[in-house]
């Protein structure tokens, strides 16, 4: 199992370029889970001392004023303190971007922002599906704003939205909207 989890840790942006040996010691301490749908995967209050990869299936980050259960954490090599530094510095700059967005751009523009941080396959269509729930909650908004600024793309001939499917039509205007 442990050249299982070795492989898919070298897979990572985050592990690639960590060398074999400390690899191979983060996977002889890890270890697979698999969780159901709605099931917390860890809380704000646990330590952060763990990484989770999500081998199939999505997660979906929601924050809660509380929330009392917590998942054992494996520990990792001191040798891939590089990465991790290098991954905690992108997550601040992420977050320093989205709380500035939040402050100097209106909710349409946060939309299109969180439309063209979708993966999207080739015919432009968002997958997988994300509902507009997800969307207010990624662009911080209402589900109610968020299909207004839909719509509004829509009218525009920038997006289609069809069967909850979302098809980006036109990536470069809605890019200029959003300030891209």
């Amino acid at each position: 199992m442990t050249a299982d989890v070795t492989g898919v840790l070298r897979q990572t942006d985050l592990l690639c370029s960590v060398p074999a040996k400390d690899l191979q010691a983060v996977a002889a301490v890890s270890r697979l889970r698999a969780f159901r749908r709605g099931q917390v995967v860890f809380t704000r209050t646990d330590p952060g001392d763990t990484l989770v990869v999500v081998l199939s299936g999505r997660v979906k980050v929601v924050v809660r004023f509380c929330s009392s259960s917590r998942a054992k954490r494996p520990r990792t090599s001191a040798r891939a303190a590089p990465a991790l530094t290098s991954s905690v510095a992108a997550t601040l700059r992420r977050l320093t971007e989205a709380a500035s967005d939040l402050v100097f751009l209106d909710l349409p523009r946060r939309v299109a922002k969180v439309l063209l941080s979708q993966p999207r396959g080739e015919d432009g269509i968002i997958r997988p599906k994300i509902s507009q729930e997800e969307l207010a909650h990624q662009a911080g908004g209402t589900r109610q704003s968020v299909n207004a600024a839909l719509r509004g793309f829509e009218r525009r001939g920038w997006i289609e939205v069809h069967d909850r499917a979302v098809t980006v039509k036109q990536a470069a205007a809605l890019g200029r909207f959003a300030g891209n």
